[in-house]
């Protein structure tokens, strides 16, 4: 998850974060986050598979804003 510089929060998936984000910086992953540079990594899980991942960002997708800003959170405390 990223936070793009208007504050709002940005899901999705990658095999590879740190280009993921680089892309997302250059313009080139989303056209969500285009016009919302810079943006930095929040949050990040690892799974076994892509079929987890994917069922994990739409669950993460679905939960109300208070709730994702409650996974930073318990990111940030090392829960």
């Amino acid at each position: 998850m990223v936070r793009c510089c208007d504050g709002s929060l940005y899901t999705g998936i990658a095999t590879d974060v740190p280009s993921r984000i680089a892309k997302h910086n250059d313009g080139k992953a989303s056209k969500y986050t285009r016009s919302k540079l810079p943006v930095e990594l929040v949050y990040c899980e690892m799974v076994s598979s892509h079929g987890d991942a994917l069922r994990r960002e739409y669950a993460i997708k679905q939960l109300p804003v208070k709730a994702k800003h409650g996974l930073l959170c318990s990111e940030m405390n090392g829960i």
